[in-house]
């Protein structure tokens, strides 16, 4: 890494924020056998806040380190599968996540897509996943519906990251019962971290009643302008109150994150060694430290 990334990462870091030197977090080794793969939810209840880009840039970075990475596009506007180059609504139901969520006999390989990433996949969305909500709440065992549709995957994947949609309905509860933990991009503004408060009361209910193994593996200051003293306020604030929920990693504002959804690929290949793309694969890094994958 030169000079100039190593910079770009210093700055990209809490520990920069408070005066202290960043962590140095080793490049993980390489897997030598894959599956038993690690089920991610990005999530929360506010939207823009940075899910999609968050899903596809850890995955894509995940990706680079060797790993075999699954996303899940759980959102019916069909973001995520944008992101990386494909407009789903037009895509038959047979070809998209809602297919493999209610028909219990689906073949999901046959529907998971490659992205131009080596080593990272996703399963497509579009609006007919919006027509689930009503569905998924009047069926019994309808909250583990995903989790079922993803078994058969985890044997091939190292790690499934699934984009939540903003709200908690019953498609973000399906991926929180699916999920072994859970990553929160937060906004670095005030209401934002106000609205954390009620997300983790619900994180705790889907625990308390029907996940119990499910983990907050951490917050992700996303969107941070350290030119703003509310932006720096609102991050220092965060790590008051949640120290050790806050990932070190920091991800900035920055206009390349819009200009890779309209060219349809990761921040890691359009815009290689710019600061977001430093700062997701020091992300994947420390989510492999935590021990949030492998």
């Amino acid at each position: 890494m030169n000079a100039k990334s190593t910079k770009l990462e210093e700055d990209a870091t809490t520990a920069s924020l408070l005066g202290k030197r960043a962590t140095k977090i080793p490049t993980p080794p390489p897997i030598t056998e894959h599956g038993d793969a690690k089920i991610i939810a990005i999530f929360n209840q506010k939207g823009g806040v940075g899910k999609t880009t968050t899903t596809i840039n850890l995955g894509a970075s995940l990706a680079e380190m060797g790993r075999r990475v699954l996303l899940v596009d759980f959102d019916p506007q069909g973001g995520l599968s944008l992101g990386l180059g494909v407009n789903a609504h037009s895509l038959p139901l047979e070809q998209t996540v809602y297919y493999a969520l209610m028909t219990p006999t689906a073949n999901v390989d046959s529907i998971v897509l490659k992205s131009a990433t080596p080593g990272l996949d996703f399963l497509p969305a579009n609006r007919d996943l919006g027509t689930a909500e009503t569905t998924l709440g009047a069926e019994i065992g309808g909250q583990q519906y995903l989790k079922r549709a993803l078994a058969s995957l985890r044997d091939y994947y190292d790690v499934i990251l699934i984009d939540c949609q903003p709200t908690m309905g019953q498609l973000t509860i399906n991926a929180l019962v699916a999920a072994d933990e859970v990553i929160v991009p937060l906004q670095c503004e005030y209401f934002a971290l106000h609205g954390f408060i009620e997300l983790k009361g619900n994180l705790d209910k889907v625990k308390n009643f029907l996940n119990p193994n499910l983990k907050l593996i951490g917050i992700l200051a996303t969107m941070y302008d350290k030119k703003t003293s509310h932006n720096r306020q609102v991050l220092e604030r965060m790590l008051e109150q949640f120290p050790q929920d806050v990932f070190e990693t920091i991800i900035a504002k920055t206009i390349r994150f819009p200009e890779t959804t309209v060219v349809g690929e990761p921040i890691t290949t359009y815009a290689t060694s710019s600061g977001g793309a430093v700062s997701y694969r020091r992300l994947a890094r420390e989510l492999i430290a935590r021990g949030g994958a492998r």
